[in-house]
């Protein structure tokens, strides 16, 4: 929900920055564009809208989003060295310590009932508008359904002469109704121009004749639509001021740009008759809760006078004119690209991996999850099988919290900040919040420690672009290092799925990234819990801590015997605050045990 709300806020704020960039363009540039162009240029209104909705990290578009994210801070996560994670679990091993899950607090200033009370009024705000947009529909579709065909052969002679001369190859019909008083265009996959009743009786041919090129270029230009995507606009922002003000001018310059191509198939003298053709059907809509989804020729007296005024000012657009119009428009596409990727920094739907594997069992473990939402995932690599509690949330891209240093060490050791046989850092003398590491660390001991201090400094050697590279190269999770550098794992941007998790596991035991050897080795030797026989127990677990509450729980590991691995992830949530680290390693065990493998 906060993810939505982020690109809700992100994109209105560029949407109307942008509608705002395009009026003062419109206002200053006015006698250097064309009619066409000045509503053309709306069509960029489009760019941050798809931006900030479409997947567009499946086009994997390079690295520009994640500077304008890491420019921009784009993350409402702060940190604040206050309260950790005391959970001791009972385990007795070599490194039983990683169980010790130590985390620092994030603060969010925003209470969560705020985020809900403006989703809440957002989502009713869509839904009521959505509900306007179906009902106008269902107006049209009434039109349609009482329209009647036009049996004049006369008009419809006249009607296929118009379309020749527009240009327009479309089977469009040609229907009466005396639902409207005004001509209109219904239909995106089945056009129709719908005129009044006894229209052949109002008006002259010459008259119908102008109704029909308006129509039919209408029709050429495919505002219906553009009406359908302004429609989606409304619903979506129906809160921003900027973006009805907008519309209502999208809906002039349409009319306007029509009326240009009308008069460009004129003579001069039929310039005055066009413009008292358009007169005569000044406020005479029948209906205007449709007008979005139903240009016509008609509209209000102040739109008509518009109209007029540019009708009685029109002239033929010259060679320079329509250069300087694309000119701008290419400068204008410029400044839209760049403004584009600030509202792709929450654009893409990286908090959801879709998971699809026939080899599957989903099995219900809900008994061990008493007073928590968690998931459960383990793969056995001898059947090629997953076995999976809660579908929905092991798909769920979550903050790793400190289940992220396993990889954090192994980046460290790979780009020679540390090495297997040097891998000391010095206490720097702060006092943090545990007294276990406020002293010098090793890797091993940061690992079982989960010292933070330690992997921020690895991280900081080796730098955003490094670590970008080798998260890209072994795909983990969102791949999103945008946070802060010392943060972005904390309940921040970077985010990853329990079946993610698992599968991490399984690449890092079987070196599929071609890393060292003995980086490997180092790391797998780090994160060993405990030995029983012939069994080994690897593990790390992870809490986020959001205003002083465990509300996210982890614990991600593998169990080697001497004939098989087992790999596994649990995750848990509680907003109480009693979801950490240490509790989900205590689910996993009696999940292990249950199904004898640990």
């Amino acid at each position: 929900m906060d993810t939505m709300l982020l690109r809700i806020l992100v994109s209105t704020i560029v949407v109307s920055l942008l509608i705002f960039i395009i009026l003062l363009i419109k206002k200053l540039l006015n006698n250097h564009m064309t009619v066409k162009a000045h509503y053309h240029i709306w069509y960029f209104l489009c760019i941050p809208i798809l931006a900030a909705f479409l997947p567009w990290r499946n086009y994997h578009l390079g690295e520009g989003t994640q500077y304008f994210k890491s420019f921009l801070f784009f993350h409402r996560d702060g940190l604040s060295k206050s309260e950790g994670e005391n959970g001791v679990d009972t385990f007795q091993a070599p490194n039983s310590d990683l169980l010790h899950d130590f985390t620092i607090s994030v603060n969010k200033s925003m209470p969560d009932f705020l985020y809900d009370t403006f989703y809440t009024v957002w989502v009713i705000g869509v839904v009521l508008f959505a509900v306007a947009a179906v009902y106008s529909n269902y107006q049209i579709y009434q039109m349609k359904k009482s329209a009647v065909a036009v049996h004049n052969h006369e008009l419809n002679e006249l009607f296929e002469a118009c379309k020749e001369l527009v240009g327009v190859k479309r089977n469009i019909r040609l229907r009466e109704t005396s639902l409207i008083t005004s001509p209109i265009t219904v239909g995106i996959f089945q056009p129709y121009i719908l005129l009044p009743s006894k229209t052949q009786e109002a008006f002259s041919l010459n008259e119908i004749k102008y109704v029909f090129l308006h129509e039919l270029h209408h029709q050429k230009s495919k505002d219906l639509f553009v009406n359908y995507v302004m429609w989606m606009f409304s619903i979506i922002y129906w809160f921003n001021p900027f973006v009805w003000y907008a519309l209502k001018r999208i809906r002039m310059d349409r009319e306007l740009a029509c009326d240009a191509s009308v008069l460009n198939l004129l003579d001069e003298s039929g310039y005055i008759e066009y413009g008292h053709t358009i007169i005569r059907f000044a406020d005479k809509k029948h209906d205007r809760t449709f007008e979005h989804f139903a240009p016509g020729i008609g509209g209000t007296k102040k739109q008509i006078t518009q109209r007029i005024k540019s009708i009685a000012s029109f002239s033929i657009d010259s060679p320079l004119l329509k250069w300087k119009s694309k000119v701008i428009c290419a400068v204008l596409g410029i400044v839209v690209l760049f403004l584009a990727p600030i509202t792709t920094v929450i654009a893409s739907p990286d908090d959801v991996y879709h998971f699809s594997r026939k080899n599957t069992v989903y099995e219900d473990l809900s008994a061990y999850f008493e007073g928590y939402k968690g998931s459960f995932v383990l793969y056995d690599p001898s059947k090629d099988q997953y076995q999976i509690y809660n579908r929905e949330m092991s798909e769920q891209r979550i903050s790793p919290n400190s289940t992220y240093k396993i990889y954090s060490a192994l980046f460290a050791l790979e780009s020679n900040v540390i090495s297997t046989n040097n891998n000391s850092q010095l206490w720097d003398g702060e006092m943090y919040p545990y007294q276990e590491w406020n002293q010098n660390q090793n890797l091993a001991s940061a690992l079982s420690r989960s010292v933070n201090w330690y992997f921020q400094n690895t991280d900081r050697e080796v730098g955003r672009t490094q670590l970008q590279d080798y998260f890209h190269k072994i795909k983990y999770g969102n791949e999103d290092l945008s946070g802060d550098l010392e943060s972005y794992w904390m309940e921040s941007s970077l985010k990853i799925s329990p079946i993610e998790q698992v599968q991490l596991l399984y690449q890092l035991e079987e070196n599929q990234w071609g890393f060292k050897a003995e980086n490997i080795k180092s790391v797998k030797k780090s994160i060993l819990i405990d030995v029983q026989k012939n069994k080994r127990l690897y593990g790390k677990t992870g809490t986020g801590m959001i205003n002083g509450k465990n509300v996210n729980g982890w614990f991600i590991g593998f169990v080697d015997n001497s004939e098989n691995r087992y790999y596994f992830a649990i995750n848990i949530q509680n907003k109480d605050g009693q979801a950490q680290g240490s509790k989900a390693a205590e689910i996993a065990k009696q999940i292990l045990q249950h199904k004898k493998i640990y």
